[in-house]
């Protein structure tokens, strides 16, 4: 008669997978809660003790780890010393083992969770079954997944036994089961020893994707097991084709910003993983339109997200413009109606709930990773921190504060000028600084012109994610009228700055933290 040796905590679907077993004529071994779950159920079983001749000891932290327990699981079949030995020692083979772990994950999820209730939830027989199961997987079946339970009952009441290629699969199967259990006991551990020289990275396969950011590579799209908010990782597709490698990254970026206007509405256009207009309004609608009208050309097959649930109105004034990807917390059933007319154009639905901590960031180089926190400080300014004789008014800090909460999001060298609560001019990516603040400060002429607007009378302020490293960035923000500039400071020429800061009557504030975006 075949046995099989059942423990598990995730008790989902066991009831029948075992009442098949034991319809097919296998002998039932069980342990501890599952055992009288099955007997509850039923089903007749014979206990650990009752097979090993030892009783459960030290509050059940002892009971698998016995040789007739893993002298059933290991002994090759085909060795004829290995069977030899078996009945020598009267040890009867056990032919599949259905198996999963104490919840670690869970355990150390709840908050206020202790070290003594993390250690009691490391479970030490547990794995051990799996990997002797797995190893010896030539004539044992081993089933962690109750994902598994019909395929495995299928076969065997069809058959009598698991073919080959599934008991590898189930192997292979088992083996990355324990590898993540024990790799989510020693990054806890290891965090709570202060050990940080290995780092050890857990996701799961979200999307294969056509290819990467060219057609020539290769790409996947990887979720990290714990969930967060404004993640594309878990953001829910209503609408469109398939995201693509470029679509991820640019999207990730814009979410990104989005995520620095929590309390007020908010939208970003976004190109190339940089927004091309942005702006906070009194609604979603207007908050949309004045983004729109920052950056009309570029937001041609760019990206969109705001803050706000996207309606009727809205989508209607998006559904003209080519975009690739429209991003909410939520859409209107009238919204959906307008925008999935467009057969491509994807629609996202993502948590934007109240943020967590800081994830680290990881980023592959040849042969290494680099590893840092998300840049998710952003400092309040305040009226201190202005260095010039100039003050800012009232309505300038805001604007101030508007623009330093989105050019930290610019790739360096990163300009933003804005008024209003609106970008009018983005300059990123340039070798110098003075190179973006040019191309930020034509961007906003070019736009105040069209409404009929001189850029000198505007009373535009300025953002600079980095220190400027002379003074000459300052120079041509007053040949075009700026009034107010953000910037970290920091450099030894600051003095530079401040002089021809004061010189054009220009407020400056330096905050004393940068915001490169390489």
């Amino acid at each position: 008669m075949k046995r099989a040796l059942v423990s598990v905590s995730d008790k989902t679907g066991l009831v029948p997978f075992v009442q098949g077993l034991q319809t097919a004529g296998w002998q039932i071994i069980a342990t501890g809660g599952t055992q009288r779950l099955l007997e509850d159920s039923g089903i007749h079983t014979i206990g650990i003790s009752e097979v090993t001749g030892f009783p459960e000891i030290c509050d059940g932290r002892v009971k698998t780890l016995h040789p007739k327990v893993h002298g059933a699981l290991l002994a090759r079949r085909d060795e004829p010393s290995h069977m030899q030995a078996l009945r020598d020692n009267e040890i009867s083979l056990i032919d599949l083992v259905c198996v999963n772990l104490y919840p670690f994950r869970r355990t150390i999820a709840k908050e206020g969770v202790t070290m003594a209730d993390a250690i009691e939830n490391i479970d030490i027989g547990g794995p051990s079954m799996l990997r002797s199961a797995a190893k010896n997987y030539n004539d044992v079946t081993v089933v962690c997944d109750p994902a598994d339970y019909p395929m495995v009952l299928s076969e065997i009441q069809s058959q009598g036994n698991t073919t080959p290629e599934t008991r590898l699969q189930l192997s292979a199967k088992a083996y990355t089961h324990t590898a993540e259990y024990d790799m989510c006991i020693a990054t806890f551990m290891r965090r709570a020893a202060g050990l940080n020289e290995k780092l050890f990275l857990e996701y799961d396969l979200r999307q294969s994707l056509r290819y990467g950011e060219n057609p020539h590579q290769q790409a996947k799209f990887y979720a990290a097991m714990q969930p967060v908010p404004f993640s594309l990782a878990t953001a829910r597709q209503i609408h469109g084709k398939e995201l693509s490698y470029n679509n991820i990254q640019d999207a990730n970026a814009a979410l990104n910003i989005v995520r620095e206007f929590t309390n007020t509405p908010f939208c970003v256009g976004l190109k190339h993983m940089n927004p091309c207009g942005a702006a906070i309004g009194t609604d979603g609608l207007d908050a949309w339109r004045k983004a729109y009208e920052a950056d009309k050309v570029s937001i041609f097959g760019g990206i969109v997200a705001t803050n706000c649930t996207l309606t009727k109105q809205m989508a209607e004034q998006m559904h003209p413009i080519f975009l690739e990807i429209i991003m909410a917390p939520a859409f209107t059933p009238e919204a959906l109606e307008v925008l999935t007319t467009k057969k491509n154009l994807r629609l996202l639905e993502v948590d934007m709930s109240a943020d967590a901590a800081p994830q680290m960031q990881y980023v592959s180089v040849n042969g290494g990773l680099l590893a840092q926190e998300q840049d998710m400080q952003t400092l309040p300014l305040t009226k201190e921190m202005c260095v010039t004789t100039t003050q800012p008014t009232n309505e300038q800090l805001t604007d101030l504060q508007f623009a330093w909460r989105i050019v930290k999001h610019v790739k360096s060298n990163a300009i933003l000028v804005a008024k209003n609560g609106r970008t009018y001019g983005v300059g990123a990516g340039q070798m110098n600084r003075v190179g973006s603040a040019a191309i930020a400060l034509k961007q906003a002429e070019e736009a105040l012109k069209a409404e009929e607007q001189d850029i000198r009378d505007a009373g535009l302020i300025m953002a600079s994610d980095g220190f400027f490293p002379f003074a000459d960035s300052v120079q041509t923000a007053a040949q075009y009228g700026i009034r107010a500039i953000v910037q970290p400071g920091g450099s030894v020429r600051d003095q530079e700055s401040i002089d021809a800061a004061n010189e054009h009557g220009i407020a400056m504030l330096m905050t004393g933290m940068r915001h490169f975006k390489h």
